[in-house]
């Protein structure tokens, strides 16, 4: 079982990053993985338009600082931003909250 505070902010930043996708990325294609090794790891990986290859950057908003807020609140990590096949939001949130 998930300390609440890990699944609240796990559901809020999957939440966050598909909204960000169908709003900003015009991708055909997302995966969510998870994994718990010690930790619990979410990438939301999207083949939208905006990739290190064309030379895109993100500019923060709403959306990514909500993110950065909830990883804050339980302490955990946040990458995010393009990768050369589109963009990736990356989070470790520590499980030991219980």
């Amino acid at each position: 079982m998930l300390p609440a505070a890990v699944e609240v902010a796990t559901y809020r930043i999957i939440t966050e990053a598909l909204t960000n996708i169908a709003r900003h990325a015009d991708a055909h294609q997302v995966t969510i993985t998870m994994a718990i090794n010690g930790d619990l790891r979410l990438k939301v990986q999207d083949d939208g338009n905006a990739s290190t290859a064309n030379g895109d950057g993100w500019r923060p908003g709403t959306g990514l600082q909500s993110m950065n807020e909830r990883v804050a609140e339980v302490g955990g990590t946040l990458e995010v931003g393009p990768t050369p096949t589109g963009g990736r939001v990356q989070a470790s949130l520590p499980l030991g909250l219980a």
